[in-house]
């Protein structure tokens, strides 16, 4: 059971969730299949845990379990990326750094000003707060479980030794976390990369009207799902506003019954009910808004970016694979007299592979990108019909809810 990090709560949280799978990849093959059957949240880190359950025959069980931290994850990651193998792939986005501090703040906020609200206010807005702590618990397990899912489920990735690695070795990976001067290092890195990727997109021509018109959509397409997120995150918040503020009118309701005006008890007590029940349905509203659409939003987003990487190492490749026939042509040009010269024979060789690796990441990128486009619609489709039908039902059950106190009122005043 999930406990708070309020003062007055448990150093430790918890989830099991051994039949609650994410559902924004499809599992079509049983092979190889992979969870997080529990997790355990202490103060500064998490640790997931990792059920996997095969038959292909390079592993040595069929079925195990082991312990992961998210610095792990991150390291995993960062096999595949650097990777020369995998450029032609899309790369699944790592899991986003387990972040509880906003939940903690507001509940330590929440412990500050007790004094301030009555003891029925007081339950009720930490109620809210823990099962809002308890939902940002449940993404972070479901994004790391999506990870572990897509390098599954595909058909090279899940043949990585360092994959296999961390489904089954059974110790600690001894993954630490980056000191000062590798994050140093690593910034300047990114910012390297991100000024050679702007220079080839702005220079680098590229004759393959596939690749270019999947440039300009996935610049579009990621800007655009940068923005919707925004929206959809603020107006989940605003839902999560309305049903704070219920509790208060709630509260207020419930003091005024207590008053000396004993005839109108009934009616306050009821309209009181009717608020608290009206806050529940909208804190579901805003759960299940989070989870269908803000969530699917901020997944593809990062997933898009992945696939922008794949169009830059591409881009990259036909920039090289230009230079080698450069190179080619000046040394033939140099050694014109001389057919045997070396350096024409190390041009040559370089100018091939440059060809060679450029066609192939080519092939891989193109089914790579097909793949993408039939994996985000199936998932949009499906998480935007859920989250229509979970709407209407609320909403219906909020009329409901509102026709029935009405109905109670008027009985009442018969």
């Amino acid at each position: 059971m999930l406990q708070d990090d309020s003062p007055d709560a448990s150093e430790q949280s918890s989830i099991n969730k051994k039949s609650n799978k994410s559902e924004t990849v499809d599992l079509t093959d049983n092979s190889l299949v992979v969870d997080i059957s529990d997790a355990l949240s202490e103060k500064d880190k998490v640790k997931f845990t990792v059920h996997t359950r095969t038959t292909l025959p390079e592993f040595a069980k069929t079925d195990f379990l082991v312990v992961r931290q998210h610095e792990e994850f991150v390291w995993l990651h960062d096999r595949f990326e650097e990777n020369e193998e995998y450029a032609g792939y899309i790369i699944p986005p790592v899991p986003p750094r387990p972040d509880f501090d906003a939940s903690r703040e507001k509940l330590h906020k929440l412990g500050e000003g007790e004094g301030t609200m009555t003891k029925e206010e007081f339950a009720k807005m930490k109620q809210e707060l823990e099962a809002e702590y308890l939902a940002t618990f449940k993404k972070t397990v479901a994004m790391h479980e999506v990870f572990l899912i897509r390098l599954a489920n595909h058909p090279i990735f899940r043949n990585d030794h360092f994959f296999r690695v961390f489904l089954e070795y059974d110790q600690d990976l001894c993954v630490r976390s980056k000191n000062k001067k590798e994050l140093f290092e690593g910034l300047v890195k990114s910012f390297s990369k991100t000024s050679d990727e702007l220079l080839l997109s702005a220079t680098q021509k590229d004759n393959d009207d596939f690749f270019e018109k999947e440039k300009d959509f996935l610049l579009e397409y990621h800007s655009h799902l940068r923005d919707a997120t925004a929206k959809a995150d603020k107006m989940t918040s605003r839902h999560q506003d309305v049903a704070d503020s219920y509790i208060k009118i709630s509260t207020g309701l419930n003091q005024l019954a207590t008053s000396d005006h004993p005839e109108l008890e009934k009616f306050f007590t009821k309209v009181s009910d009717t608020f608290e029940k009206a806050r529940k349905l909208e804190g579901r509203v805003a759960s299940d808004e989070d989870l269908k659409l803000s969530d699917t939003l901020r997944y593809y987003m990062r997933d898009s970016f992945a696939a922008k990487q794949l169009l830059y190492r591409r881009l990259r490749c036909l920039a090289d694979y230009e230079q080698a026939n450069k190179n080619l042509d000046k040394a033939r040009t140099k050694n014109k007299d001389i057919h045997a010269a070396q350096e024409v024979i190390d041009a040559e060789l370089a100018q091939q592979q440059a060809c060679d690796k450029f066609e192939q990441i080519s092939i891989k990128a193109k089914e790579e990108l097909v793949e993408f486009k039939k994996r985000r619609v199936v998932a949009f489709r499906k998480n935007l019909v859920e989250v229509a039908e979970l709407e209407i039902k609320h909403s219906k059950a909020q009329v409901q809810l509102l026709k029935n106190c009405l109905e109670s009122l008027k009985e009442e005043m018969e």
